[in-house]
């Protein structure tokens, strides 16, 4: 079946199955490598992209459902120069391994376009990605950098 899919403002005409997960359409048909595989059931977040400006977990989203949206990877993001929370991960030294980042990131700049002053309890909420390493006290001491600066 032929699915039309917008990503990172792109069209892409795809011969895939209605059902198949998006990120694996986004990596493997579409060559986007930088969202990632973590647990395949929407619990990690490190396949988190935006969906019409929202974060969604795409290991569990069948393309059929997002046909007609605009959707970003965190190739998409930034123009071709670092978003202000890619610089804010810089400036907090946020990665380690660096495996859960760009869900991080897709995620913290999907919560910062809708609350761009998110209380430690908004954060608690919006942001369930898992970091192995334990970057939590760098990401919200970059997401209360990025909201001062607001």
């Amino acid at each position: 079946m032929t699915i039309q899919l917008q990503i990172n403002g792109k069209t892409h005409e795809l011969d895939v199955e209605p059902d198949a997960p998006l990120l694996w359409v986004i990596r493997d048909e579409i060559g986007l490598k930088g969202t990632k595989f973590g647990c395949g059931v929407a619990q990690c977040g490190a396949c988190t992209v935006q969906v019409n400006g929202v974060a969604q977990r795409s290991c569990v989203t069948p393309v059929s459902s997002v046909v007609g949206a605009e959707i970003t990877t965190i190739e998409g993001i930034g123009g071709g120069g670092l978003t202000p929370v890619q610089q804010a991960w810089i400036d907090h030294q946020v990665p380690q391994c660096g495996y859960c980042q760009s869900g991080m990131i897709m995620a913290v700049s999907a919560l910062l376009k809708t609350n761009p002053h998110p209380t430690e309890s908004d954060l608690d909420e919006a942001i369930t990605n898992i970091c192995r390493c334990g970057t939590y006290p760098r990401i919200r001491a970059a997401v209360r950098a990025l909201a001062e600066k607001v």
